[in-house]
């Protein structure tokens, strides 16, 4: 849902807005698959559905990339955060 006059918003605002609904949207499908795979009793379904919320895992960090190639501080942030070595991510901030 858009909060401002669509007129009022740049392409690239919009692009990125595009891209961050399809990251809610594929992460909120992997829980879906998740809960259904932990829930299901059937070996084989169980083994579809998993595979299922790997393939939306890997829809979503498609879209991540694109947003960090096209948001500089998305980029930033990333950099910092992505991969930390850190077990306390949380912690990273207050270094600095």
């Amino acid at each position: 849902m858009l909060h401002e006059d669509r007129t009022k918003l740049s392409n690239k605002t919009q692009d990125v807005k595009r891209a961050i609904d399809s990251i809610r949207e594929e992460l909120e499908a992997v829980d879906y698959y998740n809960q259904r795979a932990d829930a299901c009793t059937d070996e084989y379904l169980k083994k579809i559905l998993q595979h299922n919320a790997n393939e939306e895992k890997e829809h979503a960090a498609m879209l991540i990339e694109w947003l960090r190639q096209n948001d500089e501080n998305f980029a930033k942030e990333a950099k910092e955060y992505f991969f930390a070595n850190e077990k306390n991510i949380a912690g990273l901030e207050e270094q600095h």
